[in-house]
């Protein structure tokens, strides 16, 4: 495994536009949709909202068990390569849609530079826009815009807990009640919160904050926070360096956090002592998007190199005893979910670099077939299935 120094970081900077900064990336160029390993025919073009709308018309189905659910806007996606026709409708929700949760009603909540839109999944039709509590500035769009990050859903339902970024500070929890649909607390988190997840029984709130290397854990309760350094390679470098923390999951059987890092280390944070632990990785590429299988397996997402010696974007695949399966992507990719019986993994090509894609990457996590691409939306990001 090789030395990193943020130095070096800081260097690649300077030639790739990506989340190493504190200012927007210039535009990027889109790949062409479909030509990807094993991709499946071109499907039709998206379907556009009405531009003056807040909803696209309701679609005389109900939208199945199993639709993708991919942010930007909101697209419901169909992803079986027998179909004809993929994309089943979009949902206007706000400016730059980032993280989506869906609940067991059916209710989509999506994190915007605006404020967290609510979409009903079987009508296809956005119901409101919860607006922040905090101020974040003028709306714009990009990676580093103001407005919601990660998002994540509490056991119960009952609260919807947002990563609220604000340009050049600390950022802050937001915390949503389902039920009245309004913000009901904020709490000081790190600086630019990539992602937020939930303890297992529901006591704790973990806002991973990209720009401030750490994780800071939120007593649901009292609203007490703890803040645990997550910084394997060190934080030389601050805001220019590449090695900060992403995405993160929660370990279900003992609580645990785990960051992957640059396809080289895996840090397992316990939340209950704040110690933490590296374990080695194998894709050697910088990391984004992490996800839990059912029987416990990692899906990480590796976005492409940063240095030169890396090796390009792929989905690893990481066994609970820690053995891994690199699976090469083409192209940037973002996020990821998993199907509910664990065995196909579906990946978002949006990214904030040039070579982003339009698309969802489709991986059977069997290895009988092929990865194969399936158009869907504009430069998705955030994902979810319902």
């Amino acid at each position: 495994m090789k030395v990193r120094h943020a130095v070096v970081a800081l260097a690649a900077v300077s030639v790739l536009a990506g989340c190493a900064g504190g200012a927007p990336a210039s535009p990027a160029t889109p790949r062409t949709p479909g030509n990807g390993p094993g991709s499946a025919p071109a499907a039709p073009p998206p379907a556009s909202p009405a531009p003056s709308a807040a909803s696209s018309k309701p679609s005389a189905a109900a939208t199945p068990h199993g639709t993708l659910l991919v942010a930007d806007t909101v697209t419901f996606v169909d992803p079986d390569p027998g179909h004809d026709r993929h994309t089943l409708g979009s949902v206007e929700v706000g400016t730059a849609p980032y993280g989506l949760v869906v609940d067991d009603r059916g209710t989509a909540w999506v994190a915007t530079a605006e404020g967290v839109a609510v979409v009903d999944t079987a009508t296809r039709t956005r119901l409101t826009r919860i607006p922040y509590e905090t101020r974040t500035g003028r709306v714009t769009t990009g990676e580093y815009r103001g407005g919601g990050m990660g998002i994540a859903l509490a056991p119960d339902g009952r609260h919807v807990y947002v990563g609220v970024n604000v340009p050049g500070r600390d950022g802050v929890l937001e915390i949503i009640d389902t039920a009245a649909r309004e913000v009901t607390g904020t709490v000081p988190v790190g600086r630019r919160p990539f992602d937020v997840d939930v303890s297992p029984d529901g006591t704790e709130v973990y806002a991973t904050g990209h720009d401030s290397f750490d994780v800071t854990a939120v007593d649901t309760a009292d609203r007490r926070t703890r803040r645990f350094e997550v910084a394997p390679y060190g934080t030389e470098g601050g805001l220019g360096s590449w090695l900060k923390p992403h995405y993160a999951v929660v370990r279900p059987a003992d609580g645990r956090l785990l960051l992957p890092f640059e396809g080289e280390r895996l840090v397992v944070l316990d939340p209950r002592t704040g110690r933490s632990t590296v374990e080695p990785m194998t894709a050697d590429t910088h990391q984004h998007g992490a996800t839990l299988a059912p029987d416990g397996t990692l899906l990480v997402v590796g976005t492409g190199p940063v240095l030169s010696d890396d090796r390009g974007p792929s989905l690893t695949v990481r066994t609970p005893a820690g053995s891994e399966r690199v699976v090469p992507l083409d192209g940037p990719h973002e996020d990821v979910t998993v199907s509910d019986d664990g065995r196909t993994a579906y990946v978002t090509e949006g990214f904030t670099r040039d070579g982003y894609g339009n698309g969802i990457t489709v991986v059977d996590l069997t290895g009988r077939k092929r990865p194969f691409e399936v158009v869907a939306g504009a430069r998705p990001l955030g994902i979810a299935i319902l």
